[in-house]
């Protein structure tokens, strides 16, 4: 696989193997089916990912915990996707890339249903964290596969159709697996989202097509991603720019209760009202970035600070708060297939990894913006402020990503001088 830098300065990765030939593309029925297939897989992921915050009181409850210790939950699952991300995408890199989702989700399956009859607290953790695991690459690999199936100027729109089964999770999974939860036992949805993992199983084996493993993948050609400074400035746009996101949705239902007036049991609605905006954002990221990759990159985050700083500010009424948590969730989620699809671009023969990266810059702005949002609520400053400090991330990742459009002009325009000096020196 090559890259070459365009003319407006943005890179597109071109891929001279076997999946981007036209004849080797599937019909675009077929190529729907594995879609659908990988999204399943990422509302599985997204509900057994997120339906542990709304139930922490009763895993505390159910193994003789504190609800502080339950949180530790939480932070396993996201240790395991940071630390599995990675190294799955690069020690696997030589496997077919449909055995490997079909590994990776069966993994999935047995880290859900060892949690959902896990005997006590530590066993719990070890099994979040092994849940975890597969997390990123999952997601990484699914991209990689879902790009692969249409048209390279259609790249985004399919890696955000795989997306969108983590925002669904969002409006229809979670709230779903946290009531079942409440009525019957914190471990029914861990039980639920193996099941729906199992049906995955059977997707991907059904509708994805095989491909052979490329010739050329090794473990040095996935680690090869490392050494592209645009990969780390995209990463780092990633961490800074959804940071500011995450600083304000993990104090969404203080913020909704103390400022807007809504009751606890209403923030689940809120909570809902959040994953629509994430499915309509994601599927517009998808479409912008097709279209004009850095600008709507741009654009993105120009947007993002734009709601973060009103947050504060709109979220006094509950009309308003409930359009402030609408448009939160779809200015957040408008960035993933952006930065998806840009980390792909820039990564070479890395693409796998890249991606995969991604999920764990995920995790890593989930920390990031938890941690500064509480360090403006313990100076003594109200629930408008973590969403200010929210607004500074957001212009934190806009500046990093226009330092990498800089880059990538200024690429351009050597290579630009390096052809017209090559023709001169040919017409003399």
């Amino acid at each position: 696989m090559t890259s070459e830098i365009t003319a407006d300065g943005t890179t597109e990765s071109n891929q001279i193997g076997e999946r981007d030939r036209e004849g080797d593309r599937p019909a675009a029925k077929h190529a729907n089916l594995a879609l659908f297939a990988l999204a399943i897989g990422g509302f599985a992921i997204g509900t057994g990912e997120f339906v542990s915050m709304g139930l922490l009181p009763n895993i505390a409850a159910g193994v003789n915990i504190s609800i502080p210790q339950a949180g530790h939950v939480i932070s396993a699952y996201a240790i395991g996707v940071m630390v599995g991300a990675p190294l799955i995408a690069a020690f696997a890199a030589k496997w077919p890339r449909k055995r490997l989702l079909w590994v990776l989700m069966a993994a999935f399956v047995l880290g859900n249903l060892a949690s959902a009859v896990a005997p006590n607290y530590p066993t719990l953790l070890l099994a979040r964290f092994f849940s975890g695991l597969p997390h990123g690459a999952f997601f990484g690999i699914g991209a990689v596969v879902g790009a692969s199936l249409v048209a390279p100027t259609r790249r985004a729109w399919a890696v955000s159709m795989m997306m969108s089964g983590l925002t669904v999770a969002n409006v229809v999974g979670v709230p779903a697996t946290t009531y079942l939860g409440q009525v019957l036992s914190w471990r029914w949805p861990y039980a639920a989202v193996g099941i729906l993992a199992m049906l995955t199983l059977a997707a991907v084996l059904f509708w994805v097509p095989g491909r052979p493993p490329e010739a050329d993948a090794t473990i040095g050609s996935e680690l090869s991603a490392l050494r592209q400074r645009q990969v780390w400035l995209a990463l780092l746009v990633g961490t800074v720019g959804f940071g500011g996101m995450f600083a304000t949705y993990s104090y969404i239902t203080p913020t909704m209760t103390t400022l807007a007036g809504f009751s606890e049991t209403a923030v689940t609605g809120l909570l809902a009202v959040y994953g629509v905006g994430m499915t309509i954002g994601v599927i517009i990221g998808g479409r912008l970035a097709d279209r004009a990759l850095m600008p709507s990159l741009y654009g993105g985050l120009v947007l993002s600070a734009i709601v973060l700083f009103g947050f504060g500010v709109v979220v006094h009424t509950k009309p308003g708060a409930v359009l402030a948590v609408l448009v939160l969730g779809l200015s957040g989620s408008l960035l993933i297939p952006i930065l998806q699809t840009r980390l792909m671009d820039v990564a070479r023969e890395g693409q796998s990894l890249a991606a995969a990266l991604n999920h764990s810059t995920l995790n890593l702005a989930n920390a990031l913006g938890a941690w500064l949002g509480g360090v403006v609520l313990d100076a003594g400053l109200g629930y408008e402020w973590p969403s200010r400090v929210g607004g500074f991330l957001a212009l934190a990742g806009l500046a990093v990503a226009l330092v990498s459009g800089r880059l990538d002009r200024q690429a351009a325009d050597r290579v630009t001088a390096t052809e017209g000096a090559r023709a001169r020196r040919g017409v003399g």
